[in-house]
């Protein structure tokens, strides 16, 4: 009886901290910035300053977040330790893009991915939906191509893949271990291994399957 109280604590000790996650991502060469967090007491479901806010706990904390997403270790410790509880916000199309789909597509391509021995890349599970870190695709001829799937945006979907958005150019996601409204974390289903990222379009031939 001595022992269970023991491994739940350290169990507990060894869940990642926000600001270690971050500084983690930035050792992968991933910027990011702090966001806003549910609030779990109070008449306010998030921590921003914002009435009715539509996307509790899954926003940045500044609009001006595009310019200060950053690696640097200093700034990223001077932000989380004023704010230690803020979740994690990763730009896309910079280092990454990010296919986000509902859970069922979302583990049964990852099951069809692993039965073909083909690279996954990292994959995250975000409540109810699944989200694929993929190479970024850079800055192509066809602005078509692009939208942001940030707050106050109306996320376009691929027409051949009902349900599936993909965050590139001008959106972000949010990260492990950041929580959710619900009371889960975000959390990795395949954590970053500092291979490379697999190609978007052949990530995209499974979840399109």
């Amino acid at each position: 009886m001595v022992g269970a109280p023991l491994t739940r604590r350290t169990r507990k000790r060894s869940r990642p901290s926000r600001i270690d996650s971050a500084l983690g991502y930035a050792a992968l060469g991933w910027p990011s910035v702090p966001g806003a967090y549910p609030l779990r007491e109070g008449a306010r479901a998030c921590s921003c300053d914002r009435l009715g806010c539509p996307d509790p706990g899954a926003h940045p904390l500044s609009p001006a977040w595009q310019l200060q997403a950053t690696t640097d270790t200093a700034q990223l410790t001077r932000w989380w330790s004023l704010e230690p509880e803020a979740n994690v916000i990763l730009p896309t199309g910079r280092v990454f893009d990010v296919f986000d789909v509902p859970v069922t597509t979302g583990l049964t391509a990852l099951s069809r991915i692993d039965g073909a021995q083909a690279h996954s890349g990292p994959v995250a599970a975000n409540g109810d939906r699944v989200l694929f870190y993929v190479a970024t695709r850079g800055n192509p001829d066809d602005e078509d191509e692009w939208w942001s799937c940030h707050l106050d945006c109306d996320p376009a979907t691929i027409d051949d893949t009902p349900g599936l958005r993909w965050h590139c150019r001008d959106s972000y996601v949010l990260a492990p271990p950041s929580l959710l409204p619900s009371g889960q974390s975000v959390s990795w289903l395949r954590p970053p291994d500092g291979r490379p990222l697999p190609d978007p379009l052949r990530v995209l031939e499974f979840l399109a399957d």
